[in-house]
């Protein structure tokens, strides 16, 4: 079963920065998309950023310039690095991947969630 291991959350003053990592492990399986995702309390789950298998990325308008996401191919492993951090950027984000395993269509797999939280 593949599972997806987020960390790197926790508490910042405005301005400041963090780095998330998403590791994803179990089985054989095939990544064509890692992403990151955040819901704030009352608000919807939105995208924030999102890479490809060959690198091609995406972002929020929110976060343009201030967030960068990559990935290790060799590790499995998604990043999200998270500059001039806003308290409007205080949420719960979620890792999200387009995984195949084995000879199986593409899925959506989702990971536990990492607490984000900015504030003075």
């Amino acid at each position: 079963q593949v599972q997806l291991v987020e960390s790197g959350g926790g508490l910042v003053q405005p301005g400041g920065s963090l780095r998330l990592s998403c590791a994803a492990s179990g089985g054989t399986f095939t990544i064509y998309r890692m992403g990151w995702y955040r819901q704030a309390p009352g608000k919807q789950r939105e995208l924030v950023a999102e890479i490809s298998g060959v690198g091609n990325t995406k972002y929020a308008d929110s976060v343009q310039g201030r967030f960068t996401i990559s990935r290790d191919y060799d590790k499995n492993t998604a990043f999200l690095q998270m500059n001039s951090l806003k308290p409007e950027d205080t949420a719960v984000y979620y890792c999200n991947g387009g995984i195949a395993v084995g000879l199986l269509p593409p899925y959506d797999y989702w990971g536990q969630g990492t607490q984000v939280t900015v504030s003075s």
